[in-house]
């Protein structure tokens, strides 16, 4: 049986290479990765020579470390992409793009982005299951969406998730340079309490779980064990009238938990909405006009979209960007306040 191309064959099927006098030496493990060209990740191949998934010479091996001798024939089963344990359901969603590699989607405020304690179905993790069905390759082996960035329950905005192993990982790698080597953006709108003194700023300010609240997470020293560096900067698109609220877009430099409404509550800003951060706020409504203040009141959470995502399509190299107007419930607030972008 002659050498497959660099590539991997669907699920359950044997991929064979011969190893070049320039592969000898070289580890099992690093040796079928790049010779799969990033159909799977140097981990997944581990997991399935671990398995028992892979022979040299036609000797079954166990070994990632093993290292390689030219003239070896390198055989690779990837096994079936094991079913998922969150099941599908019939969620709708409001899909942006999609193709055979990632989804880009428009995530509504109070959907939960992946099951855990106390939201195991209802998800958007559930519902992809369903959308995409046989068209999910696996991730990490299993029939999933790759999740590469989380919104919190109650943010809406563009997500977008991946369909393959070689997708989540660019994707990742992507998301974790938050933008620095100039693939990835990230922008977000904000309502927040008050008008902040300078029009633009950056926030740069180290995060860590709040001593008081696990739930919560907090300003700490750079010092502080479990510090993780965060970064925002904002503008200020707007205020109304009485100045008691802003419009601020907000670009991620980092991406952290609660990140954008830890980062304005600390300087005195946090959002419209926000009851873990700025519930001691909430009474401002009252000072607001008519319908502005009963719309505000009624707020059920923090007024945070995301607006818009870019980021270099994994397999074709395209620039992608994608932008969604702010939903109903907080444009609603915009313009009763005379806000806009």
């Amino acid at each position: 049986m002659p050498d497959q191309a660099p590539s991997l064959g669907p699920s359950g099927e044997a991929s064979r290479f011969t190893v070049t006098e320039e592969a000898g030496g070289t580890r099992l493990d690093q040796f079928l990765a790049s010779r799969l060209d990033g159909a799977l990740s140097r981990s997944r191949v581990q997991g399935v020579i671990e398995a028992g998934g892979v022979s040299v010479d036609g000797k079954p091996t166990a070994s990632a470390k093993r290292r390689m001798v030219a003239g070896e024939v390198v055989e690779i089963a990837v096994p079936e992409a094991a079913e998922p344990d969150p099941f599908p359901e019939d969620i709708p969603l409001d899909i942006l793009f999609e193709d055979d590699s990632l989804v880009v989607l428009d995530k509504p405020a109070g959907l939960v982005v992946h099951p855990g304690a106390g939201n195991w179905t209802g998800t958007l993790v559930n519902a992809l299951l369903h959308h995409c069905g046989d068209s999910l390759s696996g991730i990490g082996g299993v029939k999933r969406p790759g999740i590469v960035h989380r919104l919190d329950k109650d943010t809406s905005g563009v997500m977008v998730v991946a369909k393959t192993d070689l997708a989540h990982r660019s994707l990742s790698e992507q998301f974790a340079a938050h933008g620095r080597d100039g693939r990835m953006e990230r922008a977000y709108l904000a309502l927040v309490w008050g008008v902040p003194t300078r029009p633009k700023g950056r926030i740069d300010a180290a995060l860590g779980r709040s001593t008081a609240d696990r739930l919560k997470r907090q300003v700490v020293p750079e010092t502080r064990a479990d510090a993780r560096h965060a970064v925002t900067q904002f503008e200020v698109l707007g205020k109304d009238a009485s100045g008691e609220v802003s419009l601020v877009r907000c670009i991620l430099e980092t991406g952290r938990t609660h990140q954008i409404r830890v980062h304005m509550a600390h300087i005195g800003h946090p959002l419209v909405g926000d009851e873990l951060y700025g519930k001691s706020l909430r009474t401002k409504a009252r000072k607001l006009p008519e319908p502005a203040s009963s719309l505000v009141g009624a707020f059920a959470r923090q007024a945070l979209h995301a607006h818009r995502l870019g980021f270099v399509h994994p397999m074709t190299g395209e620039e992608m960007r994608f932008e969604t107007p702010v939903p109903t419930d907080m444009a609603a607030i915009m313009e009763a306040l005379r806000l806009s972008t």
